[in-house]
């Protein structure tokens, strides 16, 4: 295998506070502009399917999105390394852009579920780009600080999203969804192309660029076959079914040829050496595992919220404050002293217990749990999610050279979407039985059906019935906190693992990580 030969400066002059300021304005914009998509869009839904029919490709319109996003947020990661970080990012800009354009125009239900797909395709390098793009701005000693500002852009999309949505389908069209995207991303593009420079950025030669065209596609096999296997198990198909079975042979197959596939490769979407740095490998753990655990748990908080606390759905997504709040209010300040300290291993270790600590406070919520109780175990949750979420990519990033940034950084971001995929239909899957078996053991004639109860509908039915329902409901939330709860004490051992390195201080082509870094050591 022959290395293909890189341009790389000396070194690499440093930014000053207030270019990096400007530059990040447009970062924040397109961090808005990713996060805010699917809150402004699950509004809309009902009235797009009454307009555009499809109900039962409703589905594909969310799974296409997620689907190309997880594919592609790998691919960007290493065009980024092959091609530079900001003309990649720009890229993945305009295809969002073009897809959510694309989208406000469908016609009929395939038409948004492929456009949607392209939408995802842009989406996928959104979040990759921007935390690449940081990590050449700055050096991981001061990287901290900066990242747990971008942390402040996730309250404002989880709130406003569904007040945006909401407002647009009742006011306008829910074409408008998608069109809003248009004028941010612009605005986005043009700050981005003007004020964003990127001194450690590293150039290869275009005559040896090399691109890994079938790791790509065996990649996209086996993840599609994977999160189809999670997301359809157990709802559109049973277990044993041979569609399921099918599609997770294909899978595991595949997940076997893609590392044949990437052990041979030039260069590899994913190249297998990162792994053998044991902190790599353990944020990447860590990152799934906090994945599984904190968004398929989190997801279906709004359903006690809704269906036993009583609350409507906007007020639901208001409630979810505290744990938003003291998310960024704890981002902000580990940021800070990992800037000031250089040190970092207790801040997943303490995020890792407060996420087992906040998801089994959630698993003990019954019907007479106060929504002031459910805002402090909030709190609980929203600083074990200020602690990892940015620690485990600085810790990542800090464990490859600058000219890998981008492929580590797509790499932990994939290990992370993953896990909250698989994690949102494991758990999904556990609610919906739990909650279809707590309603078969009542056993009465006026039992409400799990399927299609909505909460406007449940406040219509009689006490008695409501009661059994909210119980119901009680129990599903009581199993998946609580195996999320489970799921997230592995995270608490895995941050035990993790050797704290040095963060360097430069941002030199060349840096590397510690060699004792590496797994054996």
């Amino acid at each position: 295998m022959i290395r293909k030969a890189i341009d790389m400066p000396e070194a690499t002059a440093a930014l000053t506070p207030r270019q990096i300021i400007t530059a990040m304005s447009g970062l924040v914009i397109a961090m808005l502009l990713a996060m805010l998509d699917n809150m402004i869009v699950s509004p809309a839904l009902p009235t797009i399917v009454g307009d555009l029919g499809g109900l039962d490709h409703l589905s594909w319109v969310v799974t296409g999105y997620i689907l190309a996003s997880t594919v592609a947020t790998p691919i960007w990661g290493k065009l980024g390394d092959l091609f530079g970080h900001k003309a990649t990012f720009m890229s993945s800009i305009t295809i969002f852009l073009i897809g959510s354009a694309l989208c406000g125009m469908s016609q009929d239900m395939l038409q948004l579920i492929l456009f949607r797909a392209i939408q995802g395709l842009g989406a996928g390098g959104l979040m990759v780009g921007i935390m690449s793009v940081i990590g050449l701005m700055v050096s991981p000693r001061e990287r901290g600080k900066y990242q747990g500002i971008m942390m402040a852009v996730m309250p404002a999309a989880m709130i406003g999203g569904p007040l945006i949505g909401g407002f647009i389908t009742d006011n306008l069209s829910w074409r408008w969804v998608f069109y809003v995207n248009l004028p941010l991303g612009l605005l986005s593009l043009v700050v981005v192309w003007a004020t964003l420079t990127l001194p450690g950025e590293v150039t290869k030669k275009a005559a040896q660029l090399s691109i890994d065209w079938l790791g790509a596609s065996v990649l996209s096999v086996w993840i599609t076959a994977l999160v189809l296997t999670v997301t359809w198990g157990g709802s559109q198909y049973a277990w044993g079914s041979w569609q399921i079975i099918g599609l997770a042979v294909v899978a595991i197959a595949g997940f076997a040829l893609f590392l044949i596939v990437e052990r041979r490769a030039a260069e590899p979407i994913i190249p297998l050496q990162l792994f053998s740095n044991r902190n790599f490998s353990v944020a990447s753990a860590l990152g799934f595992v906090v994945g599984f655990a904190m968004f398929g748990g989190v997801t279906f908080l709004p359903q006690f919220q809704q269906f036993v606390q009583g609350q409507s759905a906007t007020n639901s997504g208001l409630l979810l404050m505290p744990m938003m709040i003291s998310a960024m209010v704890v981002s902000l300040a580990g940021g800070l002293l990992i800037t000031k300290t250089g040190r970092y291993k207790a801040i997943p270790i303490v995020g890792a217990a407060m996420l087992v600590v906040g998801l089994w406070l959630f698993s003990t919520m019954d019907a007479n749990t106060s929504v002031a109780q459910t805002g402090l175990y909030m709190v609980a949750l929203g600083v074990g999610m200020g602690c990892l979420m940015q620690t485990t990519n600085l810790i990542a990033q800090n464990s490859v050279p600058i000219r890998d940034m981008g492929t580590a950084t797509g790499t932990a971001t994939f290990a992370r979407n993953m896990g909250g995929s698989i994690g949102v239909a494991l758990l999904g899957a556990i609610y919906a039985n739990q909650l279809t078996s707590s309603l078969g053991d009542t056993g009465g004639q006026g039992t409400p059906s799990a399927s299609g109860m909505t909460p406007a509908a449940l406040h219509q039915l009689p006490e008695a019935v409501q009661i059994v329902f909210k119980q119901a409901v009680v129990n599903g939330t009581h199993a998946i906190f609580l195996w999320g709860a489970v799921i997230a004490a592995a995270a608490f051992v895995l941050a035990w693992l993790i050797k704290e390195v040095p963060l360097r201080e430069t941002l030199t082509p060349d840096d590397v990580a510690e060699p004792a870094d590496s797994i054996g050591h």
